[in-house]
Order: structure tokens, then C-alpha cells, then sequence
């Protein structure tokens, strides 16, 4: 019975973070809202090297770096699948790339 408790309760605690993880987008930085407006990159489609580089240096304070931390350990193991859900409600993936340059000039004869 206490067995079953305990494994609902971490089902219920996974559930929550999944669902905080699909709220969260990156209040800061290089994938911040002032380089990708209104709200910034979803946590969940960061760069896994980008979460690397916050592993080695060290995670931000509080709630943001316990769910990038589980957000990169998801990434580490393949687990990037459990995403998928997130950005098809969103739309898609949120592409990082800048867009491409569409009106080329003509070359004068």
C-alpha cells in the first residue's frame, strides 16, 4: 500500500513538472525574450549544448534551473520525444536560426 502511495506521488511530481516545463520559456540570455519576442525560447526546445554549458558553469537559482536541469537530463538520455506533445499544441518547433534572406538584389548588366 505505501509502495503504491509513494509511486503515485512521483507519478503526480513528474506530471507537475512536465507541466511546468511546457509553461516555461527562457526569461534570459541568448535565447531570452529580447532575441526571441514576446516570451523567449520554450525551455524544452533549447540546444542540449546550451544546457550543457549552464551544467559545467552552473545552473540558474530556484525553479528555472531544477527544470532546465531535468530538461537537459532528458535531452542526455533521449528522451527528447517527450517533448513532442509541447510543440504540436505550440505549432511546431520554434526554429533558432534567423530567417533567410528572401529578396536578393538583381545584378546590374
Amino acid at each position: 500500500m505505501l509502495a503504491m502511495s509513494l509511486e503515485r506521488s512521483m507519478a503526480d511530481h513528474i506530471a507537475a513538472d512536465l507541466a511546468d516545463i511546457g509553461r516555461l520559456h527562457m526569461p534570459f540570455g541568448k535565447f531570452g525574450p529580447e532575441h526571441f519576442p514576446p516570451h523567449g525560447v520554450p525551455i524544452y526546445d533549447l540546444p542540449a549544448e546550451y544546457l550543457q554549458w549552464f551544467s559545467q558553469r552552473g545552473w540558474p537559482r530556484g525553479e528555472l534551473g531544477r527544470l532546465l536541469k531535468i530538461v537537459h537530463q532528458m535531452k542526455v538520455d533521449g528522451s527528447d520525444a517527450a517533448f513532442d506533445p509541447f510543440r504540436q499544441a505550440a505549432g511546431g518547433k520554434r526554429s533558432l536560426r534567423p530567417p533567410k534572406r528572401r529578396d536578393w538584389p538583381l545584378a546590374p548588366d
